[in-house]
């Protein structure tokens, strides 16, 4: 089991409440009575440790190495999906899936970086870090969503865009960029929704939305916390000072008004019930298409310009 620091005392009390559990096959009243007092317990103790996560453990369990990726959500929400290949450029870029999948009955284009879960995986997947042919591709099947009038949904989870020397040759941050302005002018709904790492402009790359949402245990900055710190203080030794003072928590987000709402999940974090999870994606995404769904295309390209362009504009 991946266990991250905060995590083990409660571990410990799951552990013996399963013992007890064990026990009481068959026992008496008090060891019955005994196991529920654990059961409180250990519920109070999660409410009381997920509730005043800092921003550093809020990031931890955003990578945490039984996250639900993007493929998982896709998986589970949608009945019939169907994987679309290549930027009809120059590769196939792992890091980046996408494809048509239907959810209750509507189609929707769903796109997102995805990471891997052992060596062979993560290898293959980049770990979750495009290149230009992927969001090369992910503009490619977000122009056939609106040619055949889908609605588009993104998922983002990654720790930036690759920044190495091969994919600045091939045209990183014009690739970055040419999203940037094509997602801004498409005219069927887009939803984004960042749900582990939403580092720097790796994950602007396909984060413009009419809606856009974080799971309650993501985060979103400009910077990773490790980075921050190695610039400001030339050690990672303050990731955790540099972890708040970024404000990247999804609350964080959500009142500065970067963000449109938070994605409430499972008490304990996403990894501990992914089918409950998924549900609550899938609702937010259909309420969301919905409520798109009743505007002209121009007045969400209008709403889309307006909000953005309104982000960190003080008015006197």
């Amino acid at each position: 089991m991946n266990l991250l620091d905060f995590e083990k005392p409660i571990a410990e009390l799951e552990g013996k409440l399963a013992d007890m559990k064990h026990l009481a096959d068959g026992s008496d009243d008090s060891v019955k009575k005994a196991v529920q007092a654990l059961e409180k317990k250990i519920t109070d103790l999660k409410k009381e440790t997920f509730q005043n996560l800092t921003g550093w453990q809020r990031v931890q369990l955003s990578r945490h190495p039984d996250r639900p990726y993007t493929q998982d959500y896709i998986y589970e929400i949608t009945t019939d999906f169907i994987e679309l290949h290549g930027d009809r450029t120059v590769a196939d870029d792992k890091a980046m899936v996408g494809g048509l999948g239907t959810i209750d009955g509507q189609t929707f284009m769903l796109i997102g970086q995805q990471k891997g879960r052992n060596t062979k995986q993560r290898q293959m997947r980049n770990f979750g870090m495009a290149n230009p042919e992927g969001y090369r591709k992910a503009l490619r099947l977000m122009k056939i969503a609106e040619k055949f009038n889908k609605p588009i949904v993104t998922f983002i989870d990654t720790p930036g865009a690759f920044p190495g020397l091969e994919a600045e040759e091939r045209g990183q941050g014009e690739a970055i960029a040419r999203n940037l302005k094509e997602m801004f002018m498409l005219k069927v709904p887009v939803i984004c929704i960042v749900v582990g790492e939403g580092a720097s402009g790796g994950a602007l790359g396909i984060g413009i939305g009419d809606r856009v949402y974080m799971l309650e245990n993501s985060w979103y900055s400009v910077i990773s916390p490790e980075n921050c710190s190695a610039i400001l203080w030339r050690s990672w030794d303050f990731k955790e000072q540099a972890a708040e003072l970024l404000k990247l928590s999804s609350k964080d987000m959500h009142a500065l008004k970067l963000v449109d709402g938070i994605v409430n999940e499972p008490l304990g974090g996403a990894h501990t019930n992914v089918k409950a999870m998924a549900d609550e994606v899938k609702r937010i995404i259909l309420e969301s298409f919905h409520e798109l769904n009743k505007l002209t295309p121009q007045e969400r390209i209008d709403q889309r310009i307006e909000k953005f362009c309104s982000m960190g504009v003080v008015k006197e």
